[in-house]
């Protein structure tokens, strides 16, 4: 049975293998570090019946007033654990504890390419809201959609309708 549970600082000796994957952003120790300190309720971990870590994710909560939300830094499954519905269970809480600090919404940014990504978000209830022009860099950059899901919050849902013109990285609040 996998356990979800909050992230620890001895996790960070056990994640490399769910990091792997070409399409998980990668981050420096200093940055997880600062995530766990100061979001731990954001920051949970997938862990099978013999301790190894399926996947996690990490977010926050910020912004302000009807742009107050939570946000998916990253969320990530090893290969081997996919399509167990891993990724929805940790999503989910994640919402919840965004709904539970009054956010508005939930957004998170997924390259254009990541079409299996998408279609898992999307039937998870998140919708595009924008396109951001090279928002990951390397050796080809590449676009990525920005996606929300309305919370209890946001009664209109407001947060959710789409722009109609891309944004560049810059414009980003």
């Amino acid at each position: 049975m996998t356990t979800i549970r909050p992230f620890t600082c001895d996790d960070m000796f056990k994640f490399n293998s769910v990091n792997l994957d070409r399409l998980t952003e990668t981050y420096g120790l200093p940055f997880y570090m600062q995530y766990l300190a100061r979001w731990p309720e954001f920051f949970q971990v997938a862990e099978s019946p013999t301790g190894q870590i399926m996947g996690y994710i990490m977010g926050k909560a910020e912004g302000t007033k009807e742009n107050w939300h939570g946000h998916v830094t990253a969320l990530t499954v090893a290969p081997e654990y996919r399509r167990l519905g891993l990724a929805a269970r940790l999503m989910k809480n994640l919402e919840e504890t965004s709904d539970k600090k009054k956010c508005y919404f939930v957004d998170l940014f997924v390259r254009v390419s990541n079409t299996v990504a998408i279609a898992m978000y999307e039937r998870l209830g998140y919708t595009v809201y924008r396109r951001v022009i090279e928002y990951y860099s390397g050796e080809v950059d590449e676009d990525a959609f920005d996606m929300r899901k309305a919370l209890s919050q946001d009664k209109e849902k407001k947060s959710v309708i789409p722009l109609k013109h891309p944004v560049r990285p810059d414009d980003l609040e």
